[in-house]
């Protein structure tokens, strides 16, 4: 029997990230991991612009512009191997320049078009994610278990019971909370009873990294529709994406072999190319689920365990690793005891609808990619609108997860959205970034000239778990205050222009504060 105060099931990113948000407010933590080493197989070749935000607020900015670099170097090799001009790498923090995705294989998503166009997908691939995270989780003490199944659970009012096989034989948990990060097929999501509508698969797509006989035939680069389905080539070295819209998967789960992955790419690309060897494949529909509540009790989903959807636009982590960060700090807030009312259940209210917008954006897809005259018409159409600046920012934040608003009370339009990078300075003149205040995992409030620190004497009482910095922001000269909870999102915010009555009485962060950071005095456990 071994004790921790909370378990996670699976080891990927999401759960990797959940446990280590939860080690920065010191609980103790299990990943119960069935895999005995990480994954290999082909999966996100980029991360969003959200994805890559949360991370750089916890001190991976350096690491992400590593996986970059190398991506970009994978990227260059393949552009010149066939007569292109290597791409260069955006500079960090600097507005992207060109596309900056794509809706449906239609590369029109224009950064020149958006609001915020720095704020863009970040080039690291999910096993480099993995791997600082689990780096990390080191770090911090996490017990990540490799080669443990979950195979029992029983949920109390206290807590979670829990029987794991592993390879010395069962051992038996006790927790506080279980969380569910263990995929789309997900046991805990199963065995706990959590409803999970939706539609069923329409089409079988492969994604792998092969080598090619004659990868000429498979030229230009890039996505493109065929009268077969959607084929994609590039953008490194041997990574191939073929559908075919003829139904799912006879048999889902058997192992990709040579002849079935070569079959599917010869109908879909219409050439009788030839792959050598498979290096990675995976084997994918457009199934398209989300849980309708993410906690049972002391039960909770996150990532793939509450919602599946084809990968089309490259969303998942994204949508993934913003379950796991928002989850993290309200979780270690219920266990320390100084959770205000209704912080857990806000968990489900404002998860929920963000993966509903990313499921529904991906039926889209798939219906604006199909290989008929009706669709090719629509695509036509939807081009043409993509021409629009309107329609182009509209997409754009879509499909970066921008446009997702929290239910948060207040007027300012800042407040229910994930505020990006800020460089301040601080009172004592040195440079700061927002997300460098971050690292730790406490909410920031940051006074821009409100003075938030005599008008609201209580603030210093919530330092455990609030920073709160002066600072001058020349970026925003309008602002004066924004509270910042720990996922990112804005709590709070007001205006110069609104002067002491902004920052007192109804209009002021008291409320705010309470709201997310509960009472000055934490309960005990």
């Amino acid at each position: 029997m071994e004790t921790f105060e909370f378990i996670v099931v699976g080891g990927g990113p999401v759960g990797l990230l959940l446990a280590c948000e939860l080690r920065l407010r010191g609980a103790s933590v299990v990943v119960l991991e069935q895999r005995d080493t990480p994954d290999p197989t082909i999966k996100a070749a980029t991360i969003g612009p959200l994805a890559g935000e949360m991370l750089e607020r916890r001190g991976f900015a350096p690491q992400l512009r590593e996986a970059e670099r190398a991506l970009f170097e994978r990227m260059a090799s393949m552009k010149r191997s066939t007569g292109g001009s290597p791409p260069a790498m955006p500079a960090a923090g600097a507005p992207v320049r060109g596309i900056l995705g794509h809706f449906a294989g239609l590369f029109l998503l224009d950064a020149a078009m958006q609001d915020e166009p720095a704020r863009r997908p970040v080039g690291a691939d999910q096993q480099a994610v993995e791997a600082m995270l689990a780096a990390r989780a080191a770090e911090l003490g996490v017990a990540l278990r490799r080669g443990h199944e979950l195979v029992e659970f029983e949920p109390t009012d206290l807590g979670v019971t829990a029987e794991t096989r592993t390879p010395a034989g069962t051992v038996i948990l006790q927790a506080r909370y279980l969380v569910g990060c263990d995929g789309g097929r997900s046991f805990v999501r199963k065995h706990a009873g959590f409803e999970f509508p939706g539609t069923p698969p329409t089409l079988t797509g492969y994604q792998a990294l092969v080598d090619l006989v004659d990868p000429e035939q498979l030229l230009p680069l890039g996505w493109r529709r065929t009268p077969r389905g959607m084929l994609a080539y590039g953008p490194v070295p041997g990574r191939i994406l073929a559908v075919e819209f003829e139904g799912s998967p006879a048999q889902r789960d058997a192992p990709i072999t040579l002849d079935e992955l070569q079959g599917a790419l010869r109908r879909v690309s219409g050439t009788d190319v030839t792959i050598r060897a498979i290096r990675t494949a995976t084997r994918w529909t457009d199934n398209a689920r989300v849980a309708t509540d993410y906690r049972r009790g002391r039960v909770l989903l996150a990532g793939d365990a509450a919602h599946v959807h084809s990968p089309f636009g490259g969303q998942g982590m994204n949508l993934g690793m913003g379950d796991a960060m928002n989850l993290g700090w309200k979780l270690a807030a219920a266990l320390a005891g100084w959770a205000p009312p209704g912080l857990l259940d806000s968990y489900s209210a404002e998860r929920q609808p963000a993966a509903l917008r990313v499921v529904d954006n991906t039926r889209a897809q798939v219906a604006l990619m199909r290989p008929d005259p009706q669709t090719s018409a629509l695509r036509e159409l939807f081009t043409t609108l993509l021409g629009m600046a309107p329609v182009n920012a509209y997409l754009g934040a879509m499909m970066r997860g921008l446009d997702v608003r929290y239910p948060i009370a207040g007027d300012h339009p800042l407040i229910g959205h994930p505020l990006g990078d800020l460089a301040l300075v601080l009172a004592d003149g040195t440079a700061a970034r927002s997300f460098d205040l971050c690292h730790d995992g406490r909410g920031l409030l940051i006074d821009l000239g409100a003075g938030l620190g005599a008008r609201t004497p209580d603030i210093a009482a919530l330092r455990d778990r609030l920073r709160v910095v002066e600072a001058r922001c020349d970026q925003r000269p309008e602002l004066g205050g924004v509270l910042i909870r720990p996922d990112g999102y804005v709590a709070w915010a007001v205006d110069r222009s609104a002067g002491a009555a902004g920052v007192t009485g109804a209009a002021g962060p008291a409320a705010a504060l309470a709201t997310w950071f509960g009472a000055a005095a934490p309960a005990a456990p």
